[in-house]
């Protein structure tokens, strides 16, 4: 495999002074209601993966300084090896208020920046894990084969969410196998995984020899992963995996490959990343408008609850097509999404001319905001504007921002192939969230203002930074993704949806045997057992939105359209995601609404706004005065020593991409 560049040892690490992180060590950072705990319970890292022989995980002081520290070195040595000039003491300056700035949560890294941003891992096996989301066309599979989704599932592995298309339906047969008796022993690897996944897919798709796997290698349930965290799971969910692989395909043999069974495999390779307690899988299947099996395949129930959740599932919309079979369907259960493929690959900013340097773009990150070549990696960065008073504020923590994404397109990941692509392309994801937070703080003409000027800002940076770097210019630089959990540190809206209401309860579940439970307990959160998970307890956290003007429950469809389309219009280069809730009364006009915006959005979806009718919802609606007896029992969480580590982002952007 392509490994990641050493580091030359004769450049000094980039570090802030004790003196400057001293200020930081007991100031009170500007947590929203749920900040602290999804801090501690996600990207608190262990301080011994950083200095040897400590003990605890990281306060939040900590996590920024192996952030920013992590950022600047990553230049430095970039400068290094190029010969470059350093100017350590202007570097010092950018990154003092690049900490600052963050630590006030002004900005912040993608979940995976926050998590592994200045680790070892990063520095010593791959800069993928730096990346949020990813993109792989299946059109090759016929040469290509097990490859492909070895790609996927590596990916996967890493923490990056992977949309994928079924371009290669109906271009490959499946093959018989060539069984043999050599036995292969999978190592005790990400790679052994993928690797073992890769043979077996070959012999389907090539008809090679296949081994017996032997797992006995593979460490045992709940022995520690290092570098990445987490668990073991032990080899069960592996083996579980090559058998239903098997399962799938037997009966093909002979037979033409399907969208269908692209996605199915998918799908199966998404199951076993969750079930292997490494990361959570994120996935997006992108099939074409008119393949009604695909498009379909969430119908059958027993497939969707055993493994069809994996993806979801959009489709290559045509602008001046048809849409009521397609619009029918998304009233029914939020699928399938609406990709204009066309629009990204010709237009930017909807404000500005037609383009074509981004022609090769072949579809979508999971949450859509991110439009990518095969093989391409992007990264996000989300700004609050909310959180800023003045609009010159807002442009120098942009800097900052576009400043991270810029630097994280200088390491390699270990793909040949989508190196080469980001070598050339530079793409990166500037993001916005609180989006409504801020219309109720600035007013809605002022943010949208805010927004074409800054754009402009940003292509004055990209030339000026480039430059510096000698590196290409970025292809495209802005979006909205929807967020999720980093938003919640601050207490922003996700993206440029609507909260739940002004007054309402966040429910979060945790494992019995989080030693979070004790200290939630005794600051008087209310908790009780999750009602369908054993060994599971929902603890509930009553949150005031700031800046409310109105809810999810009661804003239009039309009304989300016109925002993501004015931000497509002023602000996002990429796309900008958007899930839009509907009530019953507007189910009949989403048709009309696809043919009214199909011009001036990139990517959508639809999803009917309902009261669940579960239990321990995660979201519900309260009043103020129940809001302000449930925080009276509440004393604030300060500090909390533990020695369990965050369980790390997820995927892609955040917890759950809603579209």
């Amino acid at each position: 495999m392509y490994e990641q560049a050493e580091r030359d040892s004769s450049v000094r690490r980039f570090r802030l002074s004790e003196s400057f992180i001293d200020n930081y060590r007991d100031r009170q950072v500007p947590w929203g209601p749920l900040g602290y705990i999804t801090f501690k319970r996600t990207y608190a890292r262990r301080l011994e993966d950083t200095v040897p022989g400590t003990v605890g995980t990281e306060e939040w002081h900590e996590t920024c300084r192996r952030v920013i520290e992590g950022m600047f070195d990553i230049q430095k040595q970039h400068v290094a090896r190029l010969g470059l000039e350093w100017n350590d003491a202007k570097a010092q300056r950018t990154a003092k208020d690049a900490y600052d700035r963050l630590f006030t949560l002004k900005w912040s890294p993608p979940g995976r920046g926050l998590w592994m941003m200045g680790t070892k891992f990063v520095q010593e096996r791959t800069g993928a894990g730096l990346f949020n989301c990813a993109f792989r066309s299946t059109k090759d599979v016929s040469t290509k084969g097990g490859y492909l989704f070895a790609w996927i599932m590596d990916a996967l592995m890493v923490g990056i969410g992977v949309g994928f298309d079924t371009k290669g339906a109906g271009t490959a047969t499946v093959r018989k196998p060539n069984f043999v008796d050599d036995v292969y022993v999978i190592d005790d690897s990400r790679e052994g995984w993928v690797r073992s996944v890769r043979i077996l897919l070959d012999g389907y798709y090539f008809g090679s020899d296949v081994p017996r796997f032997d797992y006995s290698a593979i460490r045992p349930l709940g022995a520690p992963i290092r570098g990445f965290g987490g668990t073991s799971a032990g080899h069960e969910p592996l083996a579980l995996l090559h058998q239903s692989l098997k399962e799938l395909y037997n009966p093909r043999i002979g037979e033409t490959v399907t969208s269908v069974d692209i996605v199915d495999t998918e799908n199966l390779i998404g199951k076993c990343v969750v079930a292997g307690n490494v990361r959570r899988s994120a996935a997006l299947a992108l099939g074409a408008h008119d393949d009604r099996e695909y498009l379909s395949m969430k119908n059958d129930e027993d497939k969707l609850y055993s493994h069809r959740w994996g993806s979801n599932n959009s489709f290559e919309a045509m602008v001046g097509m048809d849409y009521t079979w397609h619009a029918e369907q998304s009233q029914k259960n939020g699928e399938p999404g609406y990709i204009w493929l066309n629009n990204a690959r010709t237009r930017g900013r909807f404000k500005d001319e037609p383009r074509d340097d981004d022609r090769h773009v072949m579809g979508f990150n999971p949450c859509v905001e991110q439009q990518l070549e095969d093989a391409e990696l992007c990264c996000l960065v989300e700004t609050y504007p909310a959180k800023h008073d003045s609009y010159e504020d807002y442009l120098k923590t942009l800097k900052i921002a576009y400043l991270y994404g810029k630097t994280v397109t200088l390491v390699n990941t270990h793909w040949p192939e989508t190196n080469a692509i980001m070598l050339k392309n530079r793409r990166i994801g500037l993001s916005q969230s609180g989006v409504v937070q801020a219309f109720a703080k600035h007013g809605r003409r002022e943010v949208y203002d805010w927004c074409d000027r800054a754009y402009d800002h940003v292509q004055d940076l990209d030339e000026e930074y480039s430059n510096w770097l000698c590196i290409p210019r970025s292809v495209r630089m802005t979006s909205i993704k929807p967020s999720g959990t980093v938003s919640l540190l601050n207490g922003s809206t996700p993206g440029i949806h609507f909260p739940e209401s002004e007054y309402y309860i966040r429910r979060i579940r945790f494992s019995n045997t989080s030693d979070l439970l004790d200290h939630l307990r005794k600051a008087g959160y209310n908790m009780e057992p999750d009602a369908y998970s054993p060994n599971t307890t929902v603890v509930e956290f009553p949150v005031q939105e700031p800046y409310f003007e109105k809810s999810k429950k009661n804003v239009s469809m039309w009304e989300q359209l016109e925002i993501a389309a004015q931000y497509q219009h002023f602000w996002a280069d990429n796309s900008v995601s958007v899930t839009v809730t509907f009530q019953p009364e507007e189910a009949s006009s989403l048709k009309s609404a696809l043919e009214m915006y199909e011009t001036r959005l990139k990517a959508v979806s639809f999803l009917a706004y309902k009261e669940t009718g579960y239990k321990q919802a995660p979201y519900e609606a309260i009043t103020k005065e129940e809001y302000e007896k449930m925080s009276s029992k509440i004393t604030p969480i300060e500090r909390i020593e533990t020695e369990t580590e965050g369980a790390g982002s997820k995927f892609c952007t955040n917890d759950t991409c809603e579209i």
